[in-house]
């Protein structure tokens, strides 16, 4: 029996998924959840839905408030006063209701959290720029609704979440974090062991019951009406758990991201799935499959690696890793970040930094006032998980300690993510150059607070006013870096990029328009020091006429060389101004 291709695909990963169970009648039932017919046009796996113009904006619903106001509709006037034409998408981080974790301990999937606004706040968003929302599908809220069924027996929720046996080993499981994996529950039935990834009052939902799927499906749609066009899918690698295994990137998570794609796409066809796989860069690599599952992926490994640069003064690694990338296949894409809600991960570059390199990474960090938070390796084992600190107090300094180059150091940053193959996305707390927040972290107990400041909206409005401040200052220049970046077609986030072998201290790439009309040259100095840069080294053909994108400045391809100043970056293109 066949309905068209949609169906065929649907009932195949199915039969992966759920062997035992009857794939044809499942399929029907998801695409019921997803307002789907059987003949739904399928869209090209290679279309690029996004092009250079494309920023986006990472923020939570209440990062600015404003006495009397819904921190969205505060949010949603700060990016139409100072963003509106600079991004082009908007990452509202969980904005429902939740009980710990700051949002990602979701309590009711399809309600916004009154302290935030409603779903008409989230559709004018929506309405204006890209919106993407985060898809917490690993675990939910022990005092979700769902967990009360669950305890109670009844639906839904009865067999939503992973029980366990304490008697099992699970000595291979990788951890993200040190508490136990294991909670006990009371519930009508006894006492009840679940799987909890990250916390207690994070309990794991257990995909192996279809009715969970569904439910998801169902919240996917509900999303989509909602004016949600990129949905986040969080933690999602720890999202199916075999005993015995690591319970890690098994292949049905793979299957299940090449499910939800394959509906998500259908439809909307430029709706893009993204996968958050804090890991390995191999393994975080594997999320693209072949263009058929996730259309971006986090580059996890660029925020350590580029901190590492910037307070060593060698880009050697971060050369080596840029040059070893693959590229995207079109219909896919990098999303590039430096800073998050997050912290900063290490787990990517354990195979790229050495231990030493690492410690005087953390041993730097922490003189900055960062806190470093932990993963289990075993029970008499922990190792180091993630870094926590503000991006701007991350770069007031090298290994040698504070110096005067901390805004300078934070834009070259920024130089370099700009103009890397992918899609940027800026945190909030990096567009307005926020330090730590000392007091949230003392207040809240947890690492991660360091860099979840919430700035009233009229002490932001005069630091912003206030033109000498550093917040100002950062914000003007990373605007004027993205609306340069947003007319170079060699920026494009699927155009060509290599690797210049240009010396330690200086960190370059070229990239090529698709249409390769463009060029342009993309090379910073990553050091303290001022370094030269032989023209010789690039090639800088004679025929062109060669301009600096960020002085403006006309540069004359038979010159010996140039001089970059500390943290200098220079964009150099043969078309300044292309069509």
């Amino acid at each position: 029996m066949s309905h068209g291709s949609l169906f065929e695909r649907l009932v195949a990963y199915l039969e992966q998924l759920y062997p035992k169970l009857d794939a044809h009648q499942l399929a029907r039932q998801c695409l019921y959840q997803m307002e789907l017919d059987f003949e739904v046009t399928t869209p090209s796996a290679h279309n690029n839905s996004w092009d250079q113009s494309d920023c986006w904006l990472i923020s939570y619903g209440d990062s600015i408030l404003k006495s009397g106001e819904k921190p969205l509709s505060t949010l949603h006037g700060f990016i139409e006063a100072q963003l509106a034409e600079t991004v082009s998408g908007v990452h509202i981080l969980p904005f429902f209701p939740y009980s710990s974790d700051d949002g990602f301990s979701v309590i009711d999937y399809y309600s916004v959290n009154d302290s935030l606004g409603d779903w008409n706040d989230i559709r004018a968003i929506g309405e204006r720029w890209d919106l993407m929302a985060d898809l917490v599908i690993n675990h939910c809220s022990a005092r979700s609704g769902w967990f009360e069924n669950f305890r109670h027996n009844r639906d839904p929720g009865r067999g939503f979440f992973k029980c366990a046996d304490p008697s099992w080993d699970l000595s291979q499981v990788v951890r993200p974090r040190t508490n136990d994996l294991l909670q006990s529950y009371t519930s009508v039935d006894g006492e009840r062991w679940l799987w909890c990834t990250f916390s207690r009052d994070q309990v794991d939902l257990d995909f192996e019951n279809p009715q969970v799927l569904l439910e998801f499906l169902a919240i996917i749609r509900h999303y989509l009406n909602h004016k949600v066009r990129i949905f986040r899918l969080d933690a999602i690698a720890f999202v199916w758990k075999i005993p015995g295994t690591n319970c890690l990137n098994l292949a049905q998570t793979h299957t299940l991201v090449r499910l939800l794609r394959l509906l998500v796409e259908h439809a909307q066809p430029n709706a893009v799935i993204i996968t958050e796989t804090n890991i390995p860069n191999r393994e975080n690599l594997s999320y693209f499959g072949n263009a058929n599952e996730a259309h971006g992926i986090y580059n996890f490994a660029l925020p350590p690696l580029l901190l590492h640069t910037l307070i060593s003064g060698d880009a050697s690694h971060l050369s080596n890793w840029a040059m070893a990338m693959p590229p995207a296949q079109n219909g896919t894409f990098f999303l590039n970040f430096i800073a998050s809600h997050d912290g900063i991960g290490l787990r990517p570059v354990e195979h790229i930094l050495d231990e030493a390199e690492t410690q005087t990474l953390i041993n730097t960090m922490q003189g900055f006032g960062g806190r470093i938070s932990w993963r289990n390796l075993s029970e008499q084992r922990v190792k180091p998980y993630e870094i926590n600190i503000s991006l701007f107090d991350a770069l007031k300094g090298t290994a040698k300690g504070v110096d005067s180059h901390q805004l300078a150091r934070f834009i070259c940053a920024h130089c370099i993510m700009l103009s890397l193959e992918g899609i940027p996305a800026i945190y909030i707390h990096s567009w307005l150059a926020t330090g730590n927040d000392y007091h949230k972290l003392q207040h809240s107990q947890h690492n991660r607070a360091i860099n979840r400041h919430r700035w009233q909206a009229d002490q932001l409005e005069s630091a912003l006013a206030d033109t000498d401040s550093h917040h100002a200052k950062a914000l003007t220049a990373l605007k004027r870096l993205v609306g340069i970046r947003q007319h170079q077609s060699a920026f494009h986030p699927n155009a060509t990029q290599y690797t210049l072998q240009l010396g330690k201290h200086l960190f370059g790439i070229w990239r090529q328009s698709l249409d390769r009309r463009q060029s342009v040259f993309a090379i910073h100095n990553v050091s303290s020091q001022t370094q030269s840069l032989p023209l010789s080294e690039i090639n800088l053909t004679e025929l062109d006429q060669w301009t600096d994108l960020l002085s403006q400045q006309s540069i004359d391809p038979s010159q010996k060389s140039l001089q970059l100043a500390p943290y200098q970056s220079v964009w150099l293109t043969n078309l300044a101004n292309p069509a």
